[in-house]
């Protein structure tokens, strides 16, 4: 332990990557942060209660709300979380197996054809967030979480815009993360995700254990 805590002291007078340690947490706080502004027009205390009744972690639901550190059940600008990004990167990567086009930016154009698929994936990304905005809307909907004072046309076109930025916005979180920070920065993001969603998983497998002794 004395070791352990002696190399950690070490580390720590490194100064360029004290540097990093410290932009990683700044850019990991920030997403923290985000995962808790709600998106305007949404009723907090009715999603929660409608969330609380409805999901849980052993459901897809409350699968995508573990991934995205809660963002989800909390309709905030993150709830989309950084999924979009690497659904689109599966995509694109399946795309080099079966597309000439994208075999060749692959395997022969380097770094120019990598840029050239970062762009495509980044493109692909907004527009899987617009598809799965629209349907995340329509979730929020259906558990009567919207503001009946707002016009649905303003709700839906705003939010739909807002998720959108806010993937965006977390996708180049990550990228900066792997640029200047330590690690790969979507893998940190969805780690910090699930390890914020650890607390609520526990607590609702222990109440679900007492329930089903009861």
């Amino acid at each position: 332990m004395k070791k352990l805590i002696t190399t950690l002291k070490n580390i720590w007078k490194i100064k360029e990557l004290r540097t990093r340690i410290l932009f990683t947490l700044g850019m990991l706080l920030v997403f923290r942060f985000g995962s808790y502004v709600v998106l305007p027009g949404v009723i907090p205390s009715v999603l929660e209660n409608a969330t609380q009744n409805n999901s849980s972690p052993n459901d897809l639901l409350g699968l995508i709300n573990v991934f995205t550190g809660g963002a989800f059940n909390n309709a905030a600008v993150f709830a989309l979380g950084i999924m979009p990004y690497i659904t689109a990167s599966i995509i694109i990567q399946l795309l080099g197996f079966a597309v000439p086009y994208f075999q060749r930016l692959q395997q022969k154009e380097g770094e120019s054809g990598r840029k050239k698929l970062n762009q495509i994936t980044r493109l692909l990304t907004v527009a899987i967030t617009l598809v799965q905005g629209g349907g995340y809307l329509t979730y929020i909907n259906s558990l009567g979480a919207i503001d009946p004072t707002i016009p649905m046309g303003v709700f839906w076109i705003s939010n739909i815009i807002i998720l959108a930025t806010g993937t965006v916005f977390a996708m180049w979180l990550g990228e900066r993360i792997t640029d200047r920070g330590i690690g790969n920065g979507v893998s940190l993001l969805i780690t910090v995700g699930i390890i914020a969603s650890l607390p609520q998983s526990i607590v609702f497998e222990f109440q679900s254990q007492l329930e089903n002794n009861g």
